[in-house]
């Protein structure tokens, strides 16, 4: 597997446009498009807020569905959710619209929309939108990155990446893009990503493998500890590689597997890294735990403590947060155990060993926590089980942000 340049156009067969449409805001790009002429299979993750935006319920029926996707229309700005029957109807008519320009059935049109929750969306706009990308659909990295960057919030800059390697002889892509930057919290996180592949796989293990990677990638990541209404992970796979079709869980299933995973894992890390008003990603490594849900559980503990990601904000080896948050986890553990230290790439250091805080240079430990990643290392020392959390640290601009984000 090889990383390379591009995103959601890399694989073989997709295409994408983006637009400044108007929807809410008058000084940038404002919805995306991507397309297949080819049919493909979809999966999707959503939401596990009982308040559900439009465009996911929309999505989870057509996901849930075996039927061909074709195209993902998306928006930012507005959120169409809590917005009723007439956002329900935003959904169906934009996906309606999309499929009688492109000849495609309207349910084949995925629809994903992020930003202020409550307003409602303006039609003309949508429409205007989607009649400028039509014809600007094209499959060079710089369409890719286009939509990358239209799909943006409150995210300081655009999230994409893509994967080459090899099932069975045949060279396949993945590509994909992600926003999110504010509402982010594991069971989704607040975000938003399309993933589109060119490999041949069945709907039924195409739907596996996204269900396994989110666990320990998208479900691992935490800005504010607020779980937004539109959070949507969906992968589009066209088949165009040429690949013999997956259908079991053979070796290139494991491959494919592999190859969504590190997707998923890098976007949710470019997606913790640019949380809100951060300076800093923050990694938390739990390792030698009791069992593998202990481990996911003492992590997230960590990455979602506001007192510990303002110890990172302040360059402050102050370790007792750390250990107070392994504390209240929920896990069960024995803190004589634990040896905790902190990481960056200017070294790392030893804080606390078997109940005991231990000397170290105060200096050395602040030059450790100023990087731009700093990792908490978690010796559990009870088992063999480990797991890894990604989060960033508490800024007072993350209050600036979201005092006026409405406005």
């Amino acid at each position: 597997m090889k990383v390379i340049d591009g995103g959601v156009t890399a694989a073989k067969g997709f295409k994408a446009a983006s637009t400044a449409a108007g929807i809410k805001y008058k000084d940038r790009k404002d919805m995306l498009l991507i397309y297949s002429d080819s049919p493909c299979t979809s999966a999707g993750v959503f939401t596990s807020n009982v308040v559900k935006a439009a465009p996911v319920m929309w999505d989870k029926a057509i996901v849930d569905d075996i039927d061909a996707v074709h195209a993902i229309v998306g928006n930012s700005g507005i959120a169409n959710a809590c917005t009723g029957k007439e956002g329900e109807d935003i959904c169906k008519k934009t996906a309606g619209y999309v499929a009688s320009l492109l000849d495609i059935p309207e349910k084949s049109v995925l629809v994903a929309s992020t930003g202020v929750i409550g307003m409602q969306m303006n039609m003309d706009s949508i429409r205007k939108g989607i009649d400028k990308m039509v014809t600007e659909l094209d499959d060079t990295i710089e369409a890719g990155a286009g939509a990358a960057k239209a799909i943006m919030t409150t995210d300081t800059h655009s999230k994409e990446m893509a994967v080459q390697f090899d099932i069975s002889g045949t060279t396949c892509t993945m590509g994909a893009l992600a926003k999110g930057s504010g509402m982010i919290h594991p069971n989704m996180c607040t975000m938003l990503s399309f993933i589109t592949t060119d490999v041949a796989i069945s709907h039924d293990l195409l739907r596996k493998a996204l269900k396994k990677v989110v666990v320990d990638t998208f479900n691992m990541i935490s800005v504010d500890g607020d779980m937004s209404t539109n959070d949507s992970l969906m992968i589009i796979a066209n088949g165009e590689a040429g690949n013999k079709e997956i259908i079991t869980e053979d070796d290139d299933y494991k491959c494919f597997e592999d190859a969504l995973f590190t997707i998923c894992r890098e976007m949710a890390k470019k997606l913790a890294g640019d949380g809100e008003g951060a300076t800093a990603l923050f990694t938390a490594h739990v390792y030698n735990a009791q069992t593998k849900e202990d481990a996911r559980t003492l992590a997230k503990s960590v990455i979602c403590s506001s007192l510990t990601k303002a110890m990172i904000y302040g360059h402050d080896a102050n370790f007792g947060r750390i250990l107070c948050a392994l504390g209240y986890s929920g896990a069960d553990f024995d803190p004589n155990k634990i040896e905790l230290s902190i990481e960056s790439s200017k070294g790392s250091v030893l804080l606390y060993k078997n109940g005991d805080p231990l000397e170290f240079d105060e200096d050395y430990a602040t030059a450790i926590l100023s990087e731009k990643e700093v990792i908490a290392n978690v010796n559990m020392n009870a088992g063999t089980e480990e797991a890894t959390a990604w989060g960033c640290d508490l800024t007072y601009d993350y209050v600036k942000i979201n005092a006026d984000y409405r406005s």
